[in-house]
């Protein structure tokens, strides 16, 4: 099997796999959250924080892996500009998501006590969730700006 091919499938998987369980986590989250069932958000908080360990994780891992790799396969100067785009722009949604998955865990942990007491959800999490959600969005941006620069490569 030809190694360029089986890591641009990777690659390409894992971009996927990014962008599309980023989209969901954060589609299931904002919609448990709204519909204010506590039990609901717990049970949401805590596969968000699963699924985030599961996939995304790999995900991050597997992305500049593979991306760099491919990059020197195909003969791309690793400083090309749309590369250094990327580079900057993968900072960018790792420096929000980093925060982010802490957030996810503390908003699992906060909505399963206030489940476990039966009372309603505190000002923390409702302080953290804003965060969270405001985060959410320059990570999202950026990925899809390094889908943008992967595609059509400019300068």
């Amino acid at each position: 099997m030809d190694l360029y091919l089986t890591l641009r499938l990777v690659h390409i998987l894992s971009a996927a796999v990014l962008f599309g369980t980023g989209l969901g986590i954060a589609f299931f989250m904002l919609l448990a959250v709204r519909g204010g069932d506590v039990a609901h958000i717990a049970a949401t908080g805590r596969h968000v924080v699963l699924a985030d360990a599961l996939f995304t994780a790999v995900a991050v891992i597997a992305q500049p892996l593979s991306g760099i790799w491919l990059a020197n396969l195909a003969g791309y100067p690793l400083l090309s500009p749309w590369l250094v785009g990327t580079y900057v722009l993968y900072g960018v949604a790792a420096a929000a998501w980093l925060p982010v998955v802490w957030i996810q865990m503390r908003l699992a942990k906060l909505a399963g006590q206030a489940k476990a007491d039966g009372m309603p959800l505190n000002e923390e999490f409702h302080r953290l969730f804003k965060i969270w959600f405001w985060l959410g969005w320059p990570g999202f941006l950026s990925v899809l700006g390094i889908y943008i620069l992967m595609v059509f490569k400019p300068g």
